[in-house]
């Protein structure tokens, strides 16, 4: 047996027996203009492949800012600097590749409930108030008196009375009466 030299205690991460179903926080050194940062990754392990053997992999999948990112670690990576097991749920499957497509649905059924609008700030901004009327404009506005005719004479008290001419009136059939069929001469003749 050849014993492998490698910066990573591979028996802690063998013991930690990740499995679909658990959520984890895998700790990840990043490279950025020479120096090391640690990024975590969150999310929710769809599978887990090769077990614990030497090229053993597991899936992470997470909702970033509404979209599903999933990334595959390799169990023995000396990038990873820790992995921690936050919530271990119970599943009923090895793969829970259909995560993709649940999350998926739910997104399209909350899209249909959204509606398109177009609303801006300037839409409820506030008007200037009308400036008030000044007193020499109210003088000239004059009142038309309803007793008066458009030329600005007085109206006699039979127009007054009157008001304007009224259309005749036009008598409706009622439903009630019976109705009387007109008929044409010719046909008079014929039936004689």
């Amino acid at each position: 047996m050849q014993a492998v030299i490698t910066p990573v205690s591979t028996q802690e991460r063998a013991k930690l027996g990740i499995r679909p179903g658990d959520t984890v926080r895998v700790h990840q050194k990043v490279m950025e203009k020479g120096k090391t940062r640690l990024q975590m990754f969150e999310g929710l392990v769809i599978a887990v492949k090769h077990g614990n053997e030497a090229g053993g992999t597991f899936t992470v999948r997470a909702q970033l800012s509404g979209i599903g990112v999933e990334k595959i670690f390799p169990l023995y990576s000396p990038v990873i600097d820790k992995i921690e097991i936050t919530k271990r749920s119970k599943v009923r499957r090895a793969k829970l590749y259909f995560i993709r497509e649940k999350v998926a649905r739910e997104v399209r059924r909350q899209l249909r409930n959204m509606r398109m609008v177009n609303m801006s700030t300037e839409d409820y901004k506030e008007e200037p108030a009308p400036e008030e009327i000044p007193a020499e404009t109210e003088a000239e506005v004059v009142e038309k008196d309803p007793a008066q005719t458009p030329d600005q004479t007085e109206m006699t008290p039979a127009e007054e009375a009157g008001g304007a001419e009224e259309a005749p009136a036009v008598e409706e059939p009622s439903l009630d009466a019976p109705t009387e069929e007109v008929v044409p001469e010719e046909k008079k003749e014929e039936a004689a």
